[in-house]
């Protein structure tokens, strides 16, 4: 082995084996190492054919035990546990996956953000566990979204957390999603499982301050509502500043949400420039005795999962499965989302946090494709790698064509 990265993914994985629920044996575990060492080096787009031309194994085999299925949430859950901070959420989010025919499973009419329009293909459901202290996050489980009769959207995502409350709340018990997801029976279903919500409400949210109720005795029903909050005029009764410079101002609230009928921790921010108001958002969270700042700064925090999927979908190939089957979809998202997983935290998290720079992909799966390359050579023309004047070239191979070389 002429690079210690090999041999790092390989350390690393055998670790979070330990932690799986069910133990699997040698030859199951060699194998999911060849596959992610394949999805983290080969600089093409991944599909069978091309596992069969740089693995150990043939295409073949590799199509069969991608059918074979693998705890990807523990294996992910383990790696969170080792590595991550104290201040975790779950962050959600789906992503389109083009794909074209008629019979994938699974295959339809699906939302795609960077087209702004409705394309037909695939669409994953992507939890990811957004660590504050270190300011990124890593991918926990994609699912395939494949509603069942009569159920809507809502509803299936709703019960991909519902099915795995019990293991998500061992990690947090905090789920952070865009502003889709500011409704009613998203928020309720997660809060029926234990789950607080932290989202992002419209402007043109319907919010009430809260009252005391009291018998008048008077004629009439009693009121039980109070006055509709104005956000152009806010109530300082019930609204506080907890913080304000040059950059937001924060207001904070505990409010009553028509919408999602229930009381929540409403968090104003105001974006200034040159001391005016920009723009404005309002976020809020079912857990009322939150912190505004921290709400916020989960919110903020949570577009870290949009980096896991671009970076899954430019260099370990997420969209390029040629499969049809679900099972090995699911294997496949799977796999490449957790590749992303174990370079982040062999290549960025084993560096102390003051010297950190940022996360480049694009260098890990260049150095590792040259890996792969230079150890075929190696083998077949029998060079030494190890000698001395062999080691200086061995390693400028190693980083050619890397952006920080």
């Amino acid at each position: 082995m002429i690079s210690k990265t090999h041999n790092s993914y390989s350390s690393l994985c055998e670790k979070c084996f330990k932690f799986l629920p069910e133990p699997i044996n040698k030859w199951r575990r060699d194998f999911i190492k060849d596959v992610l060492w394949l999805f983290l080096s080969i600089n093409a787009p991944i599909n069978f054919l091309q596992l069969g031309r740089y693995g150990k194994y043939g295409e073949q085999r590799y199509r069969q035990h991608f059918e074979v299925d693998f705890d990807f949430f523990d294996f992910n859950a383990s790696l969170v546990q080792q590595h991550c901070g104290t201040r975790l959420a779950i962050a959600f989010d789906p992503s389109y996956i083009p794909k074209s025919g008629g019979k994938t499973d699974g295959v339809g009419w699906f939302w795609s953000g960077s087209a702004n329009q409705s394309k037909w293909g695939l669409e994953i459901g992507g939890m990811a566990v957004v660590d504050l202290d270190n300011h990124t996050a890593l991918h926990l489980e994609a699912v395939q979204t494949i509603p069942l009769d009569g159920e809507t959207l809502l509803d299936f995502y709703a019960r991909i957390f519902t099915e795995r409350a019990n293991e998500l709340k061992k990690i947090s018990n905090v789920v952070v999603a865009d502003a889709y997801f500011s409704k009613e029976p998203f928020v309720s279903k997660l809060m029926d499982s234990g789950l607080d919500v932290i989202s992002r409400f419209r402007a043109d949210v319907r919010l009430r301050y809260p009252i005391q109720i009291k018998k008048t005795g008077k004629r009439g029903r009693t009121k039980t509502n109070g006055d509709e909050v104005d956000f152009k005029s806010l109530d300082n009764k019930h609204f506080s500043i907890v913080q304000d410079n040059e950059d937001l101002r924060i207001h904070t609230a505990v409010v009553f949400a028509v919408a999602l009928k229930r009381t929540v921790r409403v968090v104003f921010v105001e974006f200034l420039k040159d001391g005016k108001t920009t723009s404005s958002k309002i976020y809020f969270s079912t857990d009322i005795e939150m912190e505004a700042t921290e709400i916020f700064e989960i919110y903020q925090t949570r577009f870290q999962i949009e980096f896991i999927y671009r970076d899954a979908k430019q260099h370990t190939s997420l969209t390029t499965c040629q499969a049809r089957n679900k099972e090995k979809l699911d294997f496949h998202f799977n796999m490449a989302l957790t590749a992303v997983n174990v370079a982040k935290i062999v290549h960025w998290y084993s560096i102390p946090i003051d010297k950190r720079k940022s996360f480049s992909m694009a260098d890990v799966k260049t150095i590792n494709h040259n890996t792969l390359l230079l150890e075929r050579f190696i083998e077949m023309f029998a060079i030494k790698p190890y000698l001395l004047k062999n080691s200086q070239n061995v390693k400028e191979l190693l980083l050619y064509g890397t952006i920080a070389a």
